[in-house]
């Protein structure tokens, strides 16, 4: 089956009408972007972007950044409305938003279906609701699922977002929220491991040593964990860690948290290390081995820096990977010769 190539034409819109104040949240900081772009603007930003885009590419609009339908409904229209010519004329397949889930309700929701949005992506977080409450999110775990049932009866596709590591959470907690999003319904996730960015609620709690955020080590551990329970459930994983900005990577408002610039390669290769660690513990250092993977995980088995078969070569005088297109997602075989 040949895939189906997808593009997002991202429209931020930071901190808009978001009611509350997250303990982690500063999305000026986070998408380097403090102005919000009119309609108007809007509809430049989406000009522009398909002018770079191939026409063989699957495009939706992307509303992210804020809390889309907190907005006043005439202005949720004045954004939807621009995009309507480009679904008219088949440039893009339709929307996505972003946004919380307790400001979904039957009239937002046949509002958006009328504009025809195709996707909602919920900032669930967490499914836990000491974690919530003391994340200060400001809605518990019922309101998360509500809203996606509403969104599923709909015919939307649902997406439900987590983060790793909040005031409260463990690794059973995360796994918990894992599989609520799972047994929700959603058909996509992002996965964020908690960073403390400067001039939020979280980055006071830091410096007065009352959170300690997780280390890479764990947040790859972790990620690695709930990334698999995703893939074998069919759950699409959209994103894994923030796109780093260059305020972050200047450590302009990054003050402590996993970050890395190549965290989902870390991770990849992290979930292919743990495959992998039956066939290292056998005692063959006189021995090749040949390792079939399937087609597109060629570079994610070798490993983050040749990780896994630096490893592996402390059990084999030489290692050498080949492709299989009979295999999937973590399937492999081998031999030794």
């Amino acid at each position: 089956m040949k895939r189906v190539l997808h593009s997002n034409i991202p429209i931020f819109l930071p901190h808009l009408a978001c009611p509350h104040q997250c303990i982690f949240c500063n999305q000026n900081h986070i998408s380097s972007q403090n102005d919000v772009p009119s309609p108007h603007e809007a509809r430049t930003i989406i000009e522009r972007n398909l002018a770079t885009i191939p026409r063989n590419y699957d495009i939706q609009i992307a509303f992210f950044g804020g809390s889309f339908t907190c907005l006043p409904l005439e202005i949720q229209e004045s954004y939807l409305q621009v995009a309507q010519p480009f679904i008219e004329n088949g440039s893009v397949s339709g929307i996505r938003i972003s946004t919380r889930p307790d400001y979904i309700d039957d009239d937002i929701l046949r509002m958006l279906k009328r504009y025809r949005v195709t996707d909602i992506e919920l900032g669930a977080q967490s499914t836990n609701d000491e974690v919530l409450r003391k994340s200060g999110r400001g809605h518990d775990r019922n309101a998360i699922q509500n809203a996606a049932d509403k969104i599923n009866a709909y015919g939307f596709q649902l997406g439900l977002q987590m983060m790793l590591g909040l005031p409260g959470d463990t690794l059973e907690t995360t796994l918990q929220t894992a599989r609520d999003i799972i047994a929700f319904g959603a058909k996509t996730t992002r996965i964020y491991p908690t960073l403390v960015v400067a001039d939020t609620p979280l980055a006071k709690l830091y410096e007065q040593g009352k959170y300690t955020p997780l280390s890479l080590e764990q947040a790859v551990e972790w990620t690695s964990r709930i990334y698999t329970l995703f893939v074998e459930n069919n759950v699409t994983v959209l994103k894994v860690g923030l796109h780093p900005n260059k305020d972050f990577t200047s450590n302009k408002y990054l003050l402590a948290g996993p970050f890395h610039q190549s965290f989902k390669e870390l991770v990849l290769s992290n979930i292919w290390y743990e495959q992998f660690k039956p066939i290292m513990r056998e005692n063959c250092t006189n021995q090749n081995i040949i390792i079939f993977i399937p087609e597109n995980e060629l570079h994610n088995a070798v490993g983050y820096n040749s990780h896994n078969r630096n490893e592996l070569l402390k059990t084999y005088k030489n290692v050498i990977f080949k492709t299989d297109s009979a295999l999937q997602n973590y399937e492999y075989t081998y031999c030794h010769n």
